[in-house]
């Protein structure tokens, strides 16, 4: 799909960038940007285990 570099600057949009699209009624797509999981949740769980307790836990694996 091509989309024309006026509507994506406007958008905030940069080329080779990821988009969902939608179905919003006949005729009408709706792209958004898909959002980034990893970076959303990356470093939320800072500070809930005790220092070394994931590397012990880790090691239990093998």
């Amino acid at each position: 799909m091509t989309i024309p570099i006026d509507a994506m600057r406007i958008a905030g949009l940069e080329a080779g960038e990821r988009v969902v699209a939608r179905a919003d009624g006949p005729g009408r797509v709706v792209l958004e940007r898909e959002e980034d999981v990893i970076s959303s949740f990356s470093g939320s769980m800072t500070g809930i285990f005790e220092h070394g307790i994931l590397e012990q836990l880790r090691n239990e694996w093998d």
